[in-house]
């Protein structure tokens, strides 16, 4: 049973029209919370079959577009987020990009797009809200890293690195904000089974190898994640903060 502890509040979840950040949105309506799904506009028709999932089940989401690594963007998306809501909650910085190369091959373009989605973009979007979320004495923010940011893998130093540097922004942001009511935690996936994840397992040899080193067993499904980001929204981890959290079915234990 689906709690609904999101009654009367608003969450702005980025990268919201596909895989765990699609998941995430449905989690929160089910949740009871008004949902802004953000993404790029290219990902419009995606996002809208995420808004009509919500709607057709009785739940309240709502549209913005942009993109989190230009800061122009951002504050006007964020700004239309706050219209459309009134105010924002909760803050779930789930944008993100993947690509696989070796050192060797790394165009220092690409190095650059996975810091500017991955790590910049959660500090934009975040230093968008604070001013809200202090004016409010709350606000739940919840960035989604990694389990590559605390162990890299080859062909990933770019988008591993980019994810170890969203997990100390988050150590960093929540000993900031802490003391004006705002909580700041991280969840870090494993290898989920999303468009992105299957980068981790191209042939049925990877596959297996992915399920050999899992203590599970089996892959993760986006559905998996998202209770871990419900509970840091919620109040069941209001004096939970600064921390980031695996949901990995057991690839790695610290």
């Amino acid at each position: 049973m689906i709690l609904r502890r999101g009654e009367g509040q608003s969450v702005l979840v980025t990268g919201s029209s596909r895989g765990i950040g699609r998941a995430i949105a449905l989690r929160f309506a089910a949740e009871g919370y008004h949902v802004v799904a953000m993404d790029i506009p290219r990902q419009e028709a995606e996002l809208k079959e995420a808004q009509a999932l919500i709607r057709d089940a009785g739940g309240r989401c709502d549209l913005v577009f942009g993109d989190v690594s230009d800061p122009e963007s951002v504050k006007t998306f964020v700004a239309e987020a706050r219209a459309i809501a009134g105010h924002i909650d909760v803050l779930v910085n789930n944008a993100g990009v993947l690509s696989l190369a070796l050192v060797d091959d790394i165009a220092p373009d690409e190095w650059d797009r996975m810091y500017d989605v991955n790590t910049k973009g959660t500090f934009l979007v975040c230093k968008a809200l604070l001013a809200q979320f202090r004016e409010a004495g709350k606000g739940r923010i919840v960035n989604i890293a990694s389990i590559g940011g605390k162990r890299g893998a080859p062909l990933q130093a770019h988008y591993c690195s980019s994810k170890a540097a969203v997990i100390s922004f988050t150590h960093i942001l929540a000993q900031e904000v802490a003391r004006d009511g705002i909580t700041v935690n991280a969840v870090c996936p494993g290898i989920i089974d999303t468009e992105m994840g299957r980068n981790n397992y191209r042939d049925a040899a990877a596959l297996q190898a992915v399920k050999d080193k899992t203590a599970m067993g089996r892959l993760g499904y986006p559905d998996d994640v998202v209770g871990a980001v419900a509970f840091f929204a919620s109040d069941d981890a209001s004096f939970i903060t600064g921390q980031a959290l695996n949901v990995c079915g057991g690839i790695i234990f610290h």
